[in-house]
This record gives structure tokens, C-alpha cells and sequence, in this order.
């Protein structure tokens, strides 16, 4: 079942719901004014009767006082009823019943009061009141107007209910199918972008209600998406592109190894260093592109020693580069987050200051407030470079000489982005590079 069709059915029955409420409402509060009035004109004929001088004689006699002598169904009829439950009628037709309530009237022990009875097959409103002591009287008048003019209205009420329903379906259907507009639009579109794959689709944006949000959202989702792609085929084209060199090296040498195998001892090692480094960076370049591609998959966070896994790079920078001298101002700092990306991003600053290192050279780290920096005595980065060195694949002119794929620093700044922190570059004072990786939530660790 659509959609459209549900809303119908549901604002049929919505209605439908309202129409019976009301109508039921309607009928009860005539039906109660009817037998108001009805109430009244007993009242009004009793009130009459109870005027006049009454003395009770046996059933065969007949009463000293006079009563209408009037067939009933034309108009009221009267029954006086002892308390021992003798009646006396003015005529022998329609005896009324009879029962507790009546004598109790007749003994003086109950109110008056009125009921509803079936007398010689009619229906009819009955008053019980007292007349004198030990004695009641049933007043009674047809309800047959009253019946007539209630089934009428039960008539009339379930036509207009009726004719509400298939109305408010119909409205509901028209309404249903109008707002529905924007979401079949957008169902159509993500239908044909399943289809097609072609994220460029774009779905009308009209109004300001939540429909027109809905088509904005979407539109945006799909904006996001087509980027997302284009990210991903610019990645691979890189990534493609930064394995093709070690490749190629790596053939060219064990061509030359696999064309000569006489070849003198010296050479022949100096081939195979080659390829080992070229290997060695093929296999770093890999792992780049696996923690690019992982981002936040398999993290788990939690309270890190971040001084902690700072100084463990500290000393794998020292055996990996013993040419240079590292100094360090750490301050015993917690932060959450996942360790082993976060000794990633550590390591990846290190090694890109250790790069720009001389031989000899200084780099100096600090740790303090929950910033991480790291600063070395190379050249620097130029101001067209600052704006796109932690993108993905970006080498600097004058990087394109050094071992690496442009991958480090744009790890780093996504692991501090996932992390809620940040990474910048500026101008070292005295000259170099200073890199900066903020956390957010650091706190001073307590001593242990």
C-alpha cells in the first residue's frame, strides 16, 4: 500500500472518527431535549390531577374524583396504584407495570420519578408521583413522536457522516497526492542515480517547508557523495601514480640483475640496496595509504599518555636518525583518543623535521597545554607551499628529491581532525619550520 493511499485511508478514518464523536454527541443531546419536553408536559398534567380531591374506592367501583376518560395513544393515560399494588384506571385498557419503585412511590418512601415502559405495545414516558397517602400515580404519554423524530436523526447523521468520510478520502487523497510531490521527486532521483550512478542528479528545491528541506538535503547528500567520488579517483590516480615510480625502479634493477649476473660484486650490491630501499618505500607508501583509507575504522579510544607516546618516538627518531639531536620540553599531558594513530601523527612529524634535518642538526619538540610541536632548522616552508602541504600526494619543489610520497602530513591532519584538533605550519623564528598539532581535552596527568 502507497504512501499516498495510507495518508487517504488515514485521514478517512480520522474524520470518520470525528464525524461518529459528533454525531453520537448530536443524537444524545436531542434525544435528551426531546425527553425534556416530554418530562415537562407530564409534570404539567400531573400537577393537575394532584390538584383535584381524590378518594380511592374498591377496583369494581369507580372513583369519586373524575378522570379524563381518554384512550391512550391519543393522548395521556393515568393509573393510580395503592401501596398494596391495587390498580384503579380510568378505563380497562393498558394496565401499566407495576413494581417496587411504584410502591414504594405509593407508600411515601420513594420521590416520583420517571422510566420508560411498554404499555399495550407502545412505547411510552411514564411519571410515578404520589397523590395521596398510600397511593401513586402513572401518568404516561407516547414516545412515538420522539422515536420518529430521533430515527430520522440517526438517519440524517449517518448519511452526513457517510458523505463526510468519502469526502474527507477524497480531500485526503488530493492533499496526500500534492504534498507528496517533493518526495516522489526525490524518490525518482534516487531511484535513477541507483540506476544511472550518476551523482550529478539534482532534485528541484522549491519552498520553505520541511519537503523543500528534504529536496536541500538530498541535494547536498548527493554533492557530498559526487565529491567523496571524485576524492576517491583522485586517490587512486595518485596513489597509482606514487607507486609507479618504486615499480618501475624495481624492475629496471632486477632487470639489469636478471640480464647480468656477472656483474661485479660492488655493483651487484649497490643494485640490490636499490631495491631493497625501493621495496622499503613501496612498503611505507602502502601503509600510508592503508591508514588513509582506515581513517576512524578499528580505533579504540580511550585516556592516553600522550608525553608518553611522544617520548617512544623521541627514541625510535634517535636510532632511526642518530646523525641528529632531538630535545625535548614534555609536559606529563592526558588526552583521549586512540594511541596508535596518535603515535602515527607523532612519528610523521618527527620524520618530516628529521627530513629537512642537516646532518647534526637540531629539532627541538614541546609538549605543553595539550599542543604538540616540532620544530627544525631547515629550510622552511614557503608561503605558496603553507596552503597545501597537508594535502594528499603534495610534494614541494623542493621535496621532489627526497624519499617520500606526500602522504605523512596529510595522515597527520586527518588523525587530529578525528581527534576534534588540528595541524598548522608556520615560519620558525631563526628560520626552519614549526608544526603544531593541538588536542583538544588535554589535561595534566597525574603523577604516578
Amino acid at each position: 500500500m502507497s504512501l499516498r493511499v495510507r495518508l487517504a485511508l488515514a485521514t478517512a478514518l480520522v474524520v470518520a472518527f470525528s464525524v461518529a464523536l459528533a454525531s453520537v454527541a448530536i443524537f444524545f443531546s436531542m434525544r435528551a431535549d426531546l425527553l425534556q419536553n416530554v418530562n415537562n408536559e407530564l409534570k404539567d398534567a400531573a400537577a393537575a390531577i394532584q390538584g383535584r380531591p381524590f378518594v380511592a374506592v374498591p377496583p369494581a367501583g369507580k372513583p369519586l374524583n373524575v378522570f379524563p376518560a381518554q384512550h391512550f395513544g391519543e393522548n395521556d393515560h393515568f393509573q393510580v396504584v395503592s401501596a398494596k399494588g391495587t390498580r384503579i384506571r380510568p378505563t380497562n385498557e393498558g394496565a401499566m407495570p407495576v413494581d417496587s419503585h411504584t410502591l414504594a412511590v405509593a407508600a411515601g418512601t420513594r420521590d416520583a420519578f420517571f422510566a420508560d415502559m411498554t404499555i399495550a405495545g407502545v412505547h411510552a414516558r411514564v411519571l410515578t408521583v404520589p397523590v395521596a397517602s398510600h397511593f401513586a400515580m402513572q401518568i404516561a404519554t407516547p414516545l412515538n413522536n420522539v422515536d420518529h423524530e430521533l430515527q430520522r436523526l440517526e438517519l440524517i447523521l449517518l448519511l452526513v457522516s457517510l458523505a463526510g468520510v468519502v469526502l474527507a478520502a477524497g480531500a485526503g487523497a488530493i492533499v496526500s497526492h500534492t504534498t507528496l510531490v517533493s518526495v516522489r521527486r526525490v524518490s525518482d532521483a534516487a531511484e535513477r542515480v541507483t540506476s544511472t550512478l550518476d551523482t550529478s542528479e539534482r532534485v528541484p528545491e522549491k519552498g520553505k517547508d520541511e519537503l523543500a528541506r528534504l529536496a536541500v538535503s538530498f541535494n547536498a547528500m548527493l554533492a557530498a557523495l559526487q565529491e567523496a567520488i571524485d576524492q576517491q579517483k583522485r586517490f587512486v590516480a595518485d596513489a597509482s601514480h606514487e607507486l609507479l615510480t618504486p615499480v618501475t625502479s624495481l624492475q629496471t634493477n632486477l632487470e639489469v640483475l636478471a640480464k647480468a649476473p656477472r656483474l661485479p660484486a660492488g655493483k651487484r650490491k649497490d643494485l640490490i640496496g636499490d631495491v631493497l630501499g625501493e621495496l622499503r618505500e613501496v612498503r611505507k607508501l602502502i601503509g600510508s595509504l592503508v591508514e588513509l583509507a582506515r581513517g576512524k575504522n578499528g580505533e579504540q579510544r580511550g585516556p592516553v599518555r600522550f608525553d608518553a607516546v611522544v617520548s617512544d618516538c623521541i627514541d625510535q627518531a634517535t636510532l632511526r636518525y642518530p646523525k641528529l639531536h632531538f630535545v625535548a620540553e614534555l609536559e606529563r599531558t592526558t588526552v583521549e583518543g586512540d594511541a596508535a594513530r596518535l603515535e602515527r601523527a607523532v612519528w610523521n612529524l618527527l620524520e618530516n623535521a628529521s627530513k629537512w634535518s642537516e646532518p647534526g642538526g637540531l629539532v627541538e619538540i614541546g609538549l605543553a597545554g595539550g599542543e604538540f610541536t616540532v620544530r627544525d632548522r631547515g629550510p622552511g616552508v614557503s608561503d605558496e607551499d603553507k596552503p597545501h602541504v597537508f594535502e594528499r600526494f603534495y610534494r614541494a619543489p623542493a621535496a621532489r628529491g627526497l624519499p617520500g610520497s606526500g602522504l605523512g602530513l596529510a595522515i597527520v591532519r586527518e588523525i587530529a581532525e578525528d581527534h576534534g584538533g588540528s595541524v598548522e605550519v608556520a615560519d620558525a623564528e631563526g628560520g626552519g619550520a614549526l608544526l603544531r598539532l593541538k588536542l583538544p581535552g588535554a589535561v595534566p596527568a597525574k603523577s604516578s
